[in-house]
C-alpha cells in the first residue's frame, strides 16, 4: 500500500502528514508539542501504520489550533488511505490497560462521523498538552476519517497513563478495523460504506 500525503496550511498552522496504513509502525512526529508527539508515536506503533507528521503552529497563542488541525489533517490522510473501504474488517474494539488506567476504544470505519467521549482527566495539562484538547483532537480525527469513535476511560489516576491508554487503544482498534477479509465486498448489507 502506498504512502498518502496530505498538506494543510492555514493562517494558524502548516501541517504535512504522510501515512501508510499497512506499514511497520515507524514514525517521525514533530508538532512542537512534546506530549502529543509521544502519543502519536505510540499510536503509529500500535496501529502498525507508518506516520510522518510535521506541524508549524501558532504555539505562542496556545496548543489548540495545532492539536485540532493535526486531528483534521491526520483524519483526511486516513480517509484517503482507506479509499473505498472494500474488504476491510470495518470494526475495532480494544480494552487497553496502562498501569492503573484502563481505556476502551471502539470504532466503526462506516463513513458516518461521530464521537462518544467519556473521559475525566484529573489535571488541566500534561507538559504543554492541555487535557481538554484530547476531546478536540479525537473529534477532528474521527470526523475527518469519517468514522464512529467511542472512547471510554474506565478508570485511572495518572493523566499521562490515561491518555496513553487511549492513544494505544485507538491504534490497536484501527489495526483490527483495517485488516482485509477474504471477501473484497464492503462489510455492509447496503453494498457500500
Amino acid at each position: 500500500m502506498e504512502m498518502i500525503k496530505i498538506a494543510r496550511k492555514t493562517n494558524e498552522t502548516d501541517i504535512i502528514v504522510e501515512l501508510k496504513l499497512n506499514g511497520d509502525g515507524k514514525s517521525s512526529i514533530h508538532s512542537g508539542i512534546g506530549f502529543l508527539d509521544h502519543m502519536l508515536t505510540l499510536f503509529a506503533f500500535h496501529s502498525g501504520m507508518d506516520l510522518n507528521l510535521t506541524c508549524r503552529g501558532d504555539l505562542e497563542v496556545d496548543t489548540h489550533h495545532s492539536i485540532e488541525d493535526i486531528g483534521i489533517t491526520l483524519g483526511q490522510a486516513m480517509d484517503k488511505a482507506l479509499g473505498e473501504r472494500n474488504g476491510i474488517q470495518r470494526y475495532g474494539n480494544v480494552f487497553l490497560p496502562m498501569d492503573e488506567a484502563l481505556a476502551q476504544v471502539t470504532l466503526d470505519l462506516c463513513r458516518r462521523s461521530y464521537l462518544v467521549y467519556h473521559c475525566e482527566l484529573p489535571v488541566e495539562r500534561v507538559g504543554t498538552f492541555e487535557c481538554e484538547m484530547l476531546e478536540e483532537f479525537l473529534r477532528a480525527f474521527a470526523f475527518n476519517t469519517q468514522m464512529t469513535l467511542h472512547v471510554n476511560l474506565l478508570y485511572g489516576k495518572n493523566a499521562h497513563h490515561m491518555i496513553e491508554a487511549i492513544f494505544k487503544g485507538m491504534g490497536q482498534a484501527l489495526k483490527q478495523a483495517i485488516q482485509f477479509t477474504q471477501d473484497q465486498r464492503p462489510m455492509s448489507t447496503k453494498g457500500q460504506l
